[in-house]
Formats: C-alpha cells, sequence, structure tokens
C-alpha cells in the first residue's frame, strides 16, 4: 500500500478471494514507532483516496455476497449436531459472537490507522500493528504476527478448496450414481475427476477475467436456493419427528459447522476500507449489523427447515438430499457444483496472492511462467489430494471450521484486543479482558473439541467404506 493511500478497486466482490486484490489486503506495512501525541489527530478516513467508493447499500451487498454461499447449505447438518431447538440457540449465538469479533476487529483496526498514520489497513496487518504499537515487550513481534495472520489466511482458504472439492465431487457422484448405477465410482474418483478441470482454470491469473464466471455463478446460487427452498418447505415432518437437543457429544461439530458457515473475517476489512463513508460500517444500524441480522436470519431458516425436512438423513450439503428421482433436483445439484467450480479459482486467489509476493522478491526473472504454472498445479493437485483421502464433507466443513475459522474469527481478535487495550484501560473491573478471555476459551474449545470429533468421524467413515468394499469384493 502506497504512502499517498490510493487503492484500486477489486474488480468483484463475489467471494472472499477476490478482494485481496485490493491495496488495503497486501501486506505491506511499514510503521513509524515516533510518539504522535503531540500532534495533530490523523483522521485515516480524510486520507482514503478511492477511485470508485461503495455506498453504504453497496457494502451490505458485499458482505452479503461473501458470507452467503456454500456455508448456508451447510447449516441443516449442524442442526442435526444440535437439534431444533439447539440449533436456534447456538446459532444465534454463534452470529451474536461473530459479529462482536468482527466489530472488534473493525474498530481496533480505525484506531490503529490513527496512530499508525495509515488511511486502512488489511486483517494481517491491523494485528501486526497492534502488536508493534502495543505493550513494548510485544512491539518486536509486530512483523512476525503480521506474517502469521497473512499465512494463516492463506492456509484458511487453501483448507477451504479443499472442501469445495469433496463438494464437487460428492455432487456429481449422487447425480450419475442415480443415471448409471452400474458403475458405482466411488467419491474419492469423482473428486480425482476435477484434477484437470481445477488446474485449467487456476492457471487464470487476472482477477477481471474472473468477472464473466462469477456472474453465472451469482445467478445458479439463486436457482439453488430457490430449487432447495421449495423442497424444504414441501410435505414439511413434524416438530416432534425431530430431536429438540441433540446430545452433547455432537455440539463440538455444530458449533464448528456454525463457525465455518458465519465467519467472514478475512473480508470485512477490504470492504470497510472501500466504503465512501467508512463510520456507517459500525453502529446498531449499521453496513456490519444490518449484514449480519441477514445472514444469521437465513442460516437459521435454512438449518431449522433442512433438519426438519430430511431428519438425521441430512448431508453435508443440503443440496445432496435433494430428491434423485427429480430432474430439476438433480439438475440443482450439478448447478451447484458448477458455482462451488467457479467459486474455487476466487478463493484460490488468496493464497496465490501471498505466494506472489515471495516470487516477486526473486531477482531472476528466468522461467517466471514455467514457475507459476507448477505451483499453481502444485496446490491444486494437494487440495485434490487430501479431499480424495477425506471425502466426508460434513466432517470436513467441520474440521476446517475448528481449526482455521476459530482460530481467526475468534481467537485472534479477542487476542489483539486484549493487547491493543491492555495499556489503554481494560475497562471497568477488567471486563475488556474477562469478556475476551471466554471467546478465547471459547475458541480453544471449538478447536480441540471439533477437531477431535471431526476427525474420528473422518477416520470412521474411511473404515466403514473400506469395510463396504471388502463386502462387495
Amino acid at each position: 500500500m502506497a504512502d499517498s493511500g490510493k487503492k484500486s478497486k477489486p474488480e468483484n466482490f463475489n467471494s472472499t478471494a477476490d478482494l485481496t486484490s485490493n491495496a488495503g489486503f497486501k501486506s505491506t506495512l511499514s510503521i513509524s514507532s515516533k510518539d504522535l501525541e503531540s500532534e495533530k489527530a490523523y483522521n485515516p478516513f480524510e486520507h482514503r483516496q478511492l477511485a470508485h467508493p461503495n455506498s453504504t447499500l453497496g457494502s451490505i451487498i458485499h458482505l452479503l455476497k461473501a458470507c452467503l454461499g456454500s456455508g448456508v447449505l451447510a447449516m441443516p447438518a449442524a442442526f442435526k449436531n444440535a437439534g431444533l431447538a439447539g440449533g436456534i440457540v447456538g446459532t444465534f449465538l454463534a452470529g451474536v459472537v461473530c459479529t462482536h469479533t468482527v466489530y472488534v476487529l473493525v474498530k481496533i483496526s480505525q484506531s490503529v490507522c490513527v496512530v499508525a498514520k495509515k488511511p486502512s489497513m488489511s486483517f494481517a496487518e491491523t494485528c501486526g500493528a497492534v502488536f508493534s504499537h502495543g505493550p513494548t515487550r510485544l512491539r518486536p513481534w509486530g512483523n512476525f504476527v503480521k506474517l502469521l495472520i497473512d499465512y494463516s489466511l492463506a492456509m484458511t482458504y487453501l483448507s477451504v478448496l479443499c472442501v469445495y472439492v469433496v463438494f464437487i465431487g460428492s455432487s456429481f457422484k449422487e447425480v450419475l450414481d442415480y443415471y448409471m448405477p452400474e458403475y458405482n465410482i466411488s467419491v474419492q474418483v469423482y473428486c480425482a475427476l476435477t484434477l484437470v478441470p481445477l488446474v485449467i482454470i487456476c492457471q487464470i491469473r487476472n482477477l477481471k477475467y474472473l468477472v464473466p464466471f462469477s456472474a453465472i455463478a451469482n445467478v445458479m446460487i439463486v436457482v439453488v436456493f430457490i430449487v432447495t427452498m421449495y423442497y424444504m418447505f414441501t410435505d414439511i415432518p413434524s416438530i416432534k419427528d425431530r430431536e429438540l437437543v441433540a446430545s452433547a457429544s455432537t455440539w463440538p461439530l455444530f458449533l464448528s459447522t456454525v463457525i465455518f458457515a458465519m465467519e467472514g473475517i478475512g473480508v470485512v476489512l477490504p470492504v470497510e476500507n472501500e466504503m465512501s463513508d467508512p463510520q456507517k460500517f459500525l453502529g446498531c444500524a449499521g453496513v456490519l449489523n444490518t449484514a449480519m441480522i441477514i445472514v444469521i436470519t437465513l442460516y437459521g431458516v435454512f438449518g431449522f427447515f433442512g433438519y426438519l425436512k430430511y431428519g438425521d438423513a441430512v448431508k453435508g450439503s443440503v443440496t445432496l438430499n435433494l430428491p434423485q428421482d427429480s430432474f430439476i433436483g438433480q439438475g440443482t445439484k450439478l448447478l451447484m457444483a458448477i458455482v462451488i467450480y467457479f467459486s474455487y479459482t476466487l478463493q484460490f486467489y488468496v493464497p496465490m496472492e501471498v505466494i506472489q509476493r515471495f516470487l516477486l522478491k526473486r531477482k531472476s526473472t528466468n522461467y517466471k511462467n514455467v514457475i507459476q504454472v507448477g505451483i499453481r498445479t502444485f496446490i491444486v493437485t494437494g487440495t485434490v489430494c487430501i479431499a480424495a483421502a477425506f471425502p466426508n464433507l460434513e466432517m470436513v466443513i467441520s474440521l476446517v471450521g475448528a481449526v482455521f475459522f476459530s482460530t481467526l474469527g475468534l481467537f485472534t481478535p479477542a487476542v489483539i484486543e486484549i493487547v491493543y487495550r491492555w495499556d489503554r484501560g481494560l475497562g471497568r473491573f477488567n471486563h475488556v479482558l474477562i469478556k475476551n478471555i471466554i471467546i478465547i476459551i471459547v475458541s480453544i474449545i471449538a478447536l480441540f473439541s471439533g477437531s477431535y470429533v471431526s476427525i474420528i468421524g473422518m477416520l470412521g467413515s474411511r473404515e466403514t467404506e473400506r469395510h463396504l468394499n471388502s463386502t462387495l469384493t
């Protein structure tokens, strides 16, 4: 990000990945440590020079686009692990906590921009700046924290890519097994078959060439939602046929799945950084609260009625439960698989942006294109191999939510608020410290319990599959 504060607007906002193209996302933070108390207060909003700033309504739409995707289709499976009543309460509480941690991140980012005299900062830059301008003993850790968060985001999106491959493979298996039952190809094979198409589309390096794919995907996902809701609201069973509160042993799966579906921690700062009036992002009727109220409501509706309709038979994505004897239902599954295929390359942009910075440091430009093609092919191959090894969609989503989104979405904002407020006051009775310790504990519980239950479930499904295959042979 240049010192002049100039930023380029992203080509589109159809996924969290394309947001990294704006200058506010890139980790080029350079902060002076001089004392600013005697100088006039720096207003970062006055120094944001945006060629095409977003309106308040546009920012709400961007945030909704980022948060409403494949995650909402996993909510019925989450409710299966919590029950109808437990799911509603849990979704509301998780939504409140996720909204609060996002609020904390944005508020601290705006505050530390004043101290660092930067018009805007990305997630990683904010975390690094908090340490660099925090307690004296922690200041040397600023650059390390910035890099840690940067690469954690990259790893997060790599894990999301694995989820996408499993989703595509599972969707095609559901459809083709019905029309070609004589083949009965395993989901691992379908995951492997995605390799070549994904490698080809991931060779696109400029986001502007992905805009048509995103536009098509947006239309498709609206159709998928409409068809899915039609089937969910048709012939709904009685509430008495479903559990109101599920066994506590499955609550970790619920929590980690909801966190995976709801967390948009990587997108909020790019959206706020591109607003024409950033002061309207926070507040009671601000962009964040408005968007999250809609998100929480839709997640609750999808989760409740999806589980009510399909019960314990609900799958990792509710689209996989659409009737097999219906051409519309089968077509919707394939449609969603295509949406995820187009979305894959957008999410792929995040880890490649991090790797690209390494490549730019190379003095030699020899074999530049060959190296690019090789790295992109290697990453795609890696995600496909991992997906093929663990093709249980529900468990993969839960594991990703537990490991990555609980860490970045809950743990990290709580820690940086403690660090930022340590020398600036932790509130009456240290309520800021106590509140964040509770959030940290929740994130750690989600991390370990969600990971453990997910891994056990993934290993158990592999053993079951081996047993079935041996029985058939």
